[in-house]
């Protein structure tokens, strides 16, 4: 039997799901494609992911590898359609590749890119898509202070404790509040993100935007390396993945 490695990029709506990596007694969105995987080719399939989002948590592109027992490289993107009948409506598959044997969805991304989405006023065509935020935000003071996140890598202070990761150090090389049409998105890029760490950076931000904090106190906070000094957690339902960056795919 022949084995090849393939990419699967996809897209999906969380609110359904417990996040993307399988846990007992909770769906999760890779529960899901590897049982539809699974039930397609007709071999047990284990799906990799690009990384995690917790619950609620989207993404409108997301990376998973997979290894595949004699399945033709040439004919495997035809499948996503039938593959797409396996799935719940709120998970899609985009493409399915060939990659080299070696290759990772989690650690040979180079670079991922979050968006936050928040309106002001109740919209129900928002519910679980973006956090409806009450009150006025200076947006001035926010992005000044997104770009004294952006000196630091070390960034203890919006990581969740007790994870298994060997440095809490991150490049961010974009991070900006925008106005749009929907309301006020936030986007940020990194190399690499901790546990939580958006929705902790958008939180602290928010208390510079409610002038709770000054914008200088950011620096004091990274400083800190606490994460009881940061903001809470914003909502899960405004976050979206959108984007993973390697160097071999396209």
């Amino acid at each position: 039997m022949t084995s090849n490695r393939f990419f699967i990029e996809l897209a999906y709506n969380g609110t359904a799901y417990h996040g993307w990596q399988i846990q007992p007694n909770a769906l999760t969105v890779q529960e899901c494609l590897d049982k539809a995987l699974t039930t397609f080719f007709r071999q047990p399939v284990s799906s990799l992911g690009c990384g995690r989002t917790d619950t609620g948590v989207h993404a409108t592109q997301f990376f998973a590898h997979v290894d595949l027992q004699d399945v033709d490289a040439e004919k495997v993107n035809t499948y996503v359609g039938s593959i797409n009948a396996l799935l719940p409506y709120d998970i899609a598959i985009k493409r399915i590749f060939l990659v080299e044997p070696d290759a990772h969805a989690r650690f040979h991304a180079t670079a991922r890119a979050y968006k936050y989405y928040l309106h002001f006023h109740k919209d129900p065509f928002k519910l679980h898509r973006s956090w409806l935020f009450k009150g006025e935000l200076d947006i001035e003071a926010m992005n000044k202070a997104a770009e004294i996140i952006q000196q630091y890598t070390d960034f203890s202070c919006f990581s969740k404790s007790n994870t298994q990761t060997f440095t809490n150090n991150c490049k961010i090389t974009h991070a900006k509040f925008e106005w749009t049409e929907d309301g006020l998105v936030f986007s940020i890029e990194a190399d690499r993100f901790l546990r939580n760490m958006v929705r902790a950076i958008v939180g602290t931000l928010i208390r510079v935007g409610k002038k709770e904090i000054a914008v200088e106190a950011i620096a004091d906070i990274i400083n800190s390396k606490n994460r009881s000094n940061a903001g809470q957690s914003v909502p899960a339902c405004g976050l979206y993945l959108v984007r993973v960056t390697y160097p071999f795919v396209k």
